[in-house]
């Protein structure tokens, strides 16, 4: 991940002077900065004991903080899925994650909210983790971005040359010779991680300490090509903070996490301020999390603030990612939008990811899609200051914990929380909880009990006097899900589907490893000589009828697809 080069710090300046006046159409910009696998209490504005993340907390004191807000899935797939589609992954078919070997991805009938704003009028962008599917058309090029720039997976799903920090540690790529198996089964050495630029794989493996800048760098040169079109912008930033391996030299003052944790911190601080001078007031910024912290990884896991799931501890394993316990899936959201969102104001309101979808096109004046049921709601009276009423009803999904994938185990209402199954993820001890199913569900009164440590007595008047409502609801829920319009994800697995940019080299190297540095200083502008995919870009232009395999056409498709934008 690495900190931003001063000179690079320069040409941000640089790109934010050239920024124009807000656009003609009256139509205001989206930033979705999505971070992966922060903890509720890893924001300062949060929990008063973290002390790393003065923008975040700048944000918050000119914006909105919502306190009660939520990912709709604990994972990194479906959670992102269901921020794209405003629909949980029971009805848009992503219920776990993807492999570097998917042939599938979030399924090609599923509506993503860039594909919505495209169609309004709007310059679309995915910059960062896809981890959607990357193979044939369920590459974000073909899912309603016009751009995209990032890594296609988790930066843990391939090995690169700088590691960094993970719990237990993996090894580097390999050199020179075909890789040896790890100690760490969940370590990848057979595949370098790559960086795509649309459809072409510009590094493998991906320098980590320099991604922050890239990122940032892509970010500045979209919304400035997006602002010499006037056209209105999305831009959606998933980044690799705090996912595992943390990419960092820490100081002697500040743990790993920490020093991590405050170079994502400066990179929000990077976007706000490029997004307020191109005219302030424009530009609606929305930041949250996928899920919670990774506990298993110890100390290099985020913080949950109150949010200890103090009964599942009890049992063993982890009350945090993966699992349904608010640690899970509650997680820090900002919402920041200067003359429009209210400052210095935290909202109570039960929000959700599965809310970004719909608002934002209510917003952009677009239409949703038609013939399907959406689990988020247009929660714009919310971001005003105008209601403090958010969803009555919330359900959280297994996100590979125990029961089946995808499968609602747990139910909010009101201020209760409701479990149907729990157990079946890894703390930083090792235990995992053994799988319970509670019937009648074990049922929390968060207003009293955030740490979700006693559930009521089943004989209590208060159990048996909320009982059926949530019984009713509960019911109402999984019929809605059987009647709608749902689809299913293909998971299938191909070796022939992993990004490999060079199969002629140990690792998918993009350049023998002699001369990798060299040929990246090669290029005029500055980044990665652009190179073929082989495999995947190939078919991606037979699809679009295009035969000639050699690589100077390797951006073909990209430009049939540009012409298709411009007539």
């Amino acid at each position: 991940m690495g900190t931003p080069a001063p000179w690079s710090v320069l040409l941000l300046a640089v790109l934010v002077g050239l920024c124009t006046s807000p656009v003609a159409q009256g139509k205001p910009n989206f930033i979705v900065i999505l971070a992966d696998d922060l903890g509720w209490g890893d924001l300062g504005a949060n929990w008063a004991e973290t002390k790393e993340t003065p923008h975040l907390d700048e944000l918050a004191a000119e914006g909105t903080r919502f306190v009660d807000f939520h990912s709709a899935a604990s994972t990194c797939s479906p959670s992102r899925a269901s921020l794209l589609t405003g629909r949980l992954g029971v009805r848009n078919g992503v219920t776990h994650n993807f492999a570097i070997s998917s042939v599938g991805g979030l399924p090609l009938n599923e509506t993503t909210l860039a594909e919505v704003l495209r169609a309004a009028g709007y310059s679309t962008a995915a910059i960062g983790k896809w981890h959607l599917g990357h193979h044939g058309h369920h590459h974000p090029i073909f899912r309603g971005f016009d751009y995209y720039f990032g890594i296609p997976y988790s930066h843990d799903m391939g090995c690169t040359d700088t590691p960094g920090y993970n719990v237990p540690p993996c090894p580097p790529c390999p050199q020179h010779s075909a890789a040896t198996s790890p100690t760490n089964k969940d370590c990848y050495t057979d595949v370098a991680l790559p960086l795509f630029e649309n459809l072409t794989i510009i590094q493998q493996p991906v320098d980590l300490s320099s991604l922050v800048e890239q990122y940032m760098e892509a970010a500045a040169r979209f919304i400035q090509q997006a602002r010499d079109s006037s056209r209105p912008f999305f831009l959606y930033l998933a980044l690799a903070h705090m996912h595992v391996p943390l990419q960092i030299a820490p100081p002697p003052d500040r743990g790993i996490y920490g020093a991590a944790l405050r170079e994502m911190d400066a990179l929000v601080g990077h976007v706000k301020h490029l997004a307020d001078s191109c005219g302030k007031g424009s530009t609606l910024l929305w930041f949250t999390g996928d899920n919670g912290p990774w506990m298993q990884k110890c100390e290099l896991a985020g913080r949950l603030g109150p949010l200890l799931g103090a009964w599942q501890r009890a049992q063993g394993g982890s009350p945090a990612k993966q699992t349904t316990w608010e640690g899970g899936h509650r997680v820090p959201a900002l919402a920041y939008w200067p003359g429009h969102v209210p400052a210095k104001r935290s909202s109570h309101a039960m929000l959700s990811t599965l809310d970004v979808f719909p608002t934002l096109v209510a917003l952009a004046g677009a239409t949703l899609p038609p013939n399907r049921r959406f689990d988020g709601m247009d929660v714009s009276p919310v971001l005003f200051g105008l209601s403090d009423v958010g969803h009555k009803v919330l359900l959280h999904p297994n996100s590979g914990a125990a029961g089946k994938d995808g499968a609602v185990e747990a139910l909010r209402l009101a201020q209760y929380k409701a479990f149907y199954t729990t157990g079946g993820a890894k703390a930083c001890d090792g235990s995992i909880g053994p799988e319970e199913h509670h019937r009648p569900p074990l049922i929390f009164n968060l207003d009293r009990d955030i740490q979700e440590q006693e559930p009521l007595d089943v004989a209590s008047r208060e159990y048996q006097a909320v009982l059926p409502a949530i019984s009713r609801a509960y019911a109402q829920a999984l019929e809605d899900i059987a009647t709608d319009n749902t689809t299913v994800a293909d998971y299938s697995k191909d070796p022939a589907a992993v990004p490999c940019c060079s199969t002629q080299h140990v690792a998918c190297r993009c350049h023998a490893p002699t001369s990798h540095t060299a040929s990246l200083d090669q290029h005029t502008d500055g980044r990665a000589t652009r190179l073929c995919l082989e495999g995947t870009v190939m078919t991606l232009k037979r699809a679009a009828g295009f035969n000639h395999e050699n690589c100077a056409a390797d951006n073909f498709v990209m430009k049939m697809k540009q012409k298709q934008l411009t007539t």
